[in-house]
């Protein structure tokens, strides 16, 4: 009986292999080192290979042992021994672990039906056909382990097949594949596990959403996955799904690559991951220590080559995670650079979490602030809407507002308030930060104010020049009230600047109550006529403008008042005089005293140079204006109280009293106010003792014609 005839028992011994068939071997084979004892007839009845090699090596002694070398035999050792299995009549079992190697040994040793029927090479493709190609999990699991044998494969057109199928599948319905999903019912138990018939399999549901097949392709090689990827791109699976997949791979095996957070779905809290969802950072998984860090730029270099050019809010934050990994690994400049173009065109989405890469080169700031400025200059100089599609739904990720400049201009402004506090942070790198923006991107400049100010705060040995160099970035027309008021009380400022402020300030409040009446009253009319966006734009000055006409009817209120204070100083002034000239010792009036106006009683002394220098006092303002008008230049301004000096007293009496008008203001006047003090108590000439601030004096020539003027 031929040892093909009888069921053969393969055992081993050390580094070889024996078949136990009570004869000799007579042809000995060498794969990876490893010998096979075997016979002849049955290997060269069944491998067209080994009978063509056999024939072409066989001398004139018959008898003697042949021996041959299968140099790159795909599978290797164990595969070969699954074929000699075969050709000696044992039992094979094909699996979906084993078929892809076992069909390229078959093609390999040439088993086709031509040196037997129904020979290896029919049985591997009738089971690859009948069982593998239509279900789901023998398709990955046979992906999976054809790693080792992909060049074989690949000309065998195994992997192409096995990849179709698998997109197809996850085009289809998941529960025609693999485990029922929901087919009498609830088969869950209350721990997730699928129940039959009552009792728990262990085996746990499939999700039921656009995810679920994820975690199952994450177990491919990264270029089995590659090829996968594209492969479902010819199939039209929609980018967000394949995005979706791209990500969980990623944060699989990357270190510090976080991963999509579930989203609950339904009322029975069944969560599903979702392919745009938020995404965190989170520890490296356990996947990635078995991948040595050249694999890892490899992976890293494969999923930014497979992302699409979308933009979506969740995108531009992987995007941004992608970009912290690769400073992290270390990959080359043309992947960093790739990174910061795609993240800039889609600036606007990101968020300031996301935008503090730390600085993990050889520099001493904290932050990676030139790559920031970098992605800035590429939002600046990119035209994201039309270079980017978003993803669909829209519902998912926006798409671009027509104010994504000033969006930027903000996140800047914020990044810049983050990062001022880096004590190792120079003044040239905040300054080419703010302008790294066109102008106009910045409706308000507070948020700029806000950077420097901390900035100013953390580096108080910064010199003035620095600091004025650093404040020239601002237009200070375009702070608001609040910021106003809080530079003009800053003392990390430099006064130069403190002035600016001051002085743009009062000019906002003149040219706001001056042509605040005529605004409002054209203001709808002309609302008519412009586009919606404009109306929207000057909606800001519109209120502005509302404001500053109740702060105009609050004046007009003081005015009266001051009036009114005016005349009764006027009648308690004749009737100290009165008194004066009774009595030559001071007496303060009571009724001056009450009012708060204390600071107003002249001296006695006073009094007499009084009448000496003018002989009477008038008993109206009126002559008393034309009584000082005659006098010079130099006296108006001397010892004695003008009409200038009166006015400013009662203004600051009134500030004094009504603190109402001060609330109105938003405490616009504190700095005025207490200017006013200073020149009421100093009884100086007030153009003589603030020569060196010229700011001052416009703020008291506004101060004076907004209570004076008629």
């Amino acid at each position: 009986m031929s040892p093909a005839a009888k069921v053969s028992e393969f055992h081993r011994e050390g580094n070889d292999w024996f078949c136990r068939t009570g004869l000799p071997s007579d042809i000995t084979v060498v794969v990876d080192d490893v010998k096979f004892h075997l016979h002849k007839f049955p290997l060269v009845s069944k491998c067209g290979k080994l009978a063509r090699m056999y024939e072409d090596s066989k001398s004139n002694d018959k008898k003697s042992l042949w021996t041959t070398v299968l140099e790159d035999f795909p599978g290797g050792s164990e595969t070969f021994l699954t074929a000699a299995r075969f050709c000696y009549g044992a039992r094979v079992d094909f699996t979906s672990k084993n078929i892809v190697s076992t069909h390229c040994a078959a093609e390999y040793l040439d088993m086709t039906s031509e040196y037997g029927e129904d020979n290896l090479i029919s049985q591997v493709e009738t089971f690859l056909h009948k069982h593998v190609l239509r279900n789901w999990k023998d398709c990955i699991l046979a992906l999976q382990s054809s790693s080792h044998v992909l060049k074989s494969a690949d000309k065998l057109q195994t992997i192409p097949k096995l990849m179709n199928a698998v997109s197809t599948m996850v085009c289809t319905d998941p529960s025609l594949f693999g485990w029922p999903m929901m087919m009498y019912g609830t088969l869950q138990s209350p721990g997730g596990s699928i129940l039959w018939n009552g009792i728990n399999t262990g085996a746990r549901m499939r999700s039921s959403g656009s995810d679920w097949w994820y975690e199952d392709v994450s177990y491919l090689s990264v270029d089995l996955f590659r090829r996968l990827i594209k492969t479902m791109e010819t199939k039209g699976i929609r980018a967000e799904s394949l995005v979706g997949a791209m990500v969980y791979y990623a944060r699989k095996y990357l270190p510090g690559l976080g991963r999509w957070q579930s989203r609950t779905s339904g009322s029975n809290n069944n969560k599903s991951r979702t392919s745009v969802v938020s995404f965190s950072l989170a520890a490296a998984s356990s996947s990635s220590s078995s991948m040595s860090p050249v694999d890892q730029i490899a992976l890293l270099e494969t999923i930014l080559s497979l992302l699409p050019e979308k933009r979506g809010r969740s995108f531009c934050k992987f995007l941004l995670c992608l970009l912290r990994v690769a400073f992290i690994l270390g990959v080359d400049g043309s992947c960093v650079k790739q990174l910061e173009r795609r993240i800039g065109m889609q600036l606007e989405l990101a968020t300031l979490e996301n935008l503090l890469i730390l600085n993990y080169s050889d520099s001493d700031t904290l932050y990676n602030v030139d790559c920031v400025e970098r992605m800035i200059r590429h939002f600046v100089s990119s035209s994201s809407s039309s270079e980017l599609s978003d993803f669909s739904p829209p519902s998912l990720d926006p798409g671009m507002s027509p104010s994504s400049l000033r969006k930027v201009a903000k996140l800047v402004d914020s990044y810049m308030a983050e990062v001022a506090s880096d004590v190792n942070l120079k003044p040239d790198k905040m300054r080419s930060l703010a302008a790294a923006l066109p102008e106009g991107s910045r409706p308000l400049y507070d948020g700029l104010y806000r950077a420097f100010d901390i900035y100013f705060k953390e580096h108080p040995w910064l010199s003035d020049k620095d600091k004025e160099q650093l404040c020239n970035m601002m237009d200070y027309q375009r702070l608001s009230i609040d910021a106003c008021a809080h530079a003009s009380h800053n003392d990390r400022l430099p006064l130069r600047v403190v002035l600016q402020v001051l002085f743009f300030e009062q000019m906002h409040l003149r040219t706001a109550l001056a042509g605040g009446t005529n605004v409002a009253n054209t203001g709808t009319a002309h609302a008519m006529t412009v586009p919606g966006q404009e109306i929207v734009e000057r909606d800001g000055w519109v209120t502005v403008v509302r404001q500053n006409q109740v702060l105009k009817v609050d004046m007009q209120k003081m005015r009266s008042r001051v009036g009114e204070l005016e005349e009764e100083f006027q009648n308690m002034k004749r009737e100290m005089k009165k008194r004066v000239s009774k009595s030559s010792s001071s007496v303060s009036s009571p009724r001056l005293v009450k009012m708060g106006c204390k600071f107003l009683l002249p001296r006695a002394s006073d009094a007499k140079n009084n009448d000496t220098a003018q002989g009477s006092v008038s008993s109206t303002p009126r002559s008393a204006a034309a009584a000082e008008h005659a006098l010079p230049r130099s006296s108006r301004h001397s010892k004695h109280p003008n009409s200038i000096t009166l006015r400013l007293r009662v203004f600051a009496a009134v500030f004094s009293e009504g603190k109402s008008f001060e609330d109105s203001y938003h405490q616009r006047f504190r700095t005025s106010h207490a200017f006013v003090i200073f020149v009421v108590f100093g009884k100086m000439d007030v153009l003589l003792c603030l020569p060196v601030c010229n700011a001052f004096l416009v703020i008291l020539s506004s101060a004076s014609m907004l209570l004076f003027c008629q």
